[in-house]
């Protein structure tokens, strides 16, 4: 019997682990968005504790495939020597605002569309197009002056990674234990921290959630990584991220006879339809639209901002904050404090009025 290709089980992998995400995330309403508001609007953490869980695991995890050399998380884009300091603390603010404005980011609105919301159609289709016309489009250019004039090239001070281990190699520290040291310290930091407080742990949909979605970020390195790897056609190495992958979705949509299937498509596809099912099944699926001229136009410009910004921050709060981080690189920790600042600023100007007044709350101004 033969063997299937590389490519079929990869992309088979991408769909499965895009449908327990989807169906994990339906059922448990893990939101990096909702974690956020959650706590600046009521105070409460314990979505936020969630993804902090999801984050502690994913390093813990990642790193332990990389320092077993069964996964090298030095050939991932965050890992790049190429630091975009700029476009993941502008990008990620972009994007922090952007998902405020469509309701969610771009893992939770593909989610929302397999539950039957057809406003997250509406700022998925505008994140697609962006961020495409952001790779490799009309927005194009801007992107590439933004990198050319911020841009730290690391090769230039012998360094071969922005990856923080790679970082304390070269400040004098031995590569390896240093690795381990940070990966255990952050990673045990982040989730001993989490479930640290008793009213988290009484929520077991919460603590399954954050558990849930940091394997997920694992196991995607790990079917890129060993199922995807082939000497003749190696699969890049990734694991799950929600910007590219939608502009590439949509693209395949449009010319499936002359594009080829990916992990990051299958897994798009995999989400929508996992919360799909599992609305169906829970009987939480409805069908809902836009209330008014100002819900489209806030869904328009959420996705545009998602779009463009989650290129300028090479991901999104997925992408880069879960994904990105696992791989301890310094741009990560950069965008995601950026998409935080993005997000508190949306929710303090939709409570203003305006981000002036909104700056003001946030910066003690008179």
């Amino acid at each position: 019997m033969n063997e299937l290709p590389v490519a079929a089980v990869v992309n088979g992998g991408g769909l499965l682990l895009g449908l327990a995400f989807g169906a994990l995330v339906q059922r448990t309403n893990f939101c990096t968005m909702g974690a956020i508001s959650d706590l600046v609007l009521m105070g409460d953490a314990s979505r936020l504790r969630a993804w902090l869980l999801a984050a502690g695991i994913a390093i813990l995890g990642s790193q332990g495939l990389h320092m077993s050399g069964q996964v090298d998380l030095g050939a991932a884009i965050y890992a790049t020597p190429n630091l975009g300091w700029l476009g993941a603390l502008l990008g990620g603010a972009a994007f922090g605002f952007g998902m405020v404005q469509a309701g969610g980011c771009g893992s939770r609105s593909l989610v929302r569309l397999g539950a039957g919301n057809l406003k997250s159609l509406v700022a998925l289709l505008v994140l697609g197009i962006t961020a495409y016309a952001t790779l490799r489009g009309l927005f194009g250019p801007v992107r590439q002056w933004l990198e050319g004039i911020s841009a730290i090239d690391l090769k230039a001070f012998g360094i071969s990674s922005q990856a923080l281990p790679v970082l304390l190699a070269k400040a004098g520290l031995p590569a390896e234990p240093a690795r381990a040291a940070l990966a255990l310290l952050l990673g045990t930091g982040l989730a001993g921290y989490a479930l640290a407080d008793a009213g988290f742990r009484a929520k077991p949909r919460l603590v399954l959630s954050g558990i849930g979605v940091g394997l997920i970020v694992v196991a995607g390195w790990a079917i890129t990584g060993i199922l995807g790897r082939d000497d003749f056609d190696p699969t890049p190495l990734a694991s799950v991220t929600f910007v590219a992958p939608i502009g590439d979705s949509l693209v395949y949509l449009m010319t499936f006879t002359g594009a080829a299937l990916t992990f990051g498509i299958s897994s798009v596809g995999g989400m929508i339809l996992g919360a799909f099912i599992t609305a169906k099944l829970d009987g939480s699926f409805r069908i809902e639209s836009f209330t008014s001229r100002d819900d489209l136009i806030g869904h328009l410009r959420g996705g545009a901002l998602m779009g463009i910004g989650g290129v300028f921050a090479l991901g999104c709060s997925i992408g880069q904050g879960l994904t990105g981080l696992s791989t301890l690189a310094l741009s990560s920790f950069l965008a995601i404090a950026g998409i935080a600042f993005g997000a508190v600023l949306a929710l303090r100007t939709l409570e203003e009025g305006s981000i002036a007044a909104a700056c003001r709350v946030m910066f003690g101004a008179r």
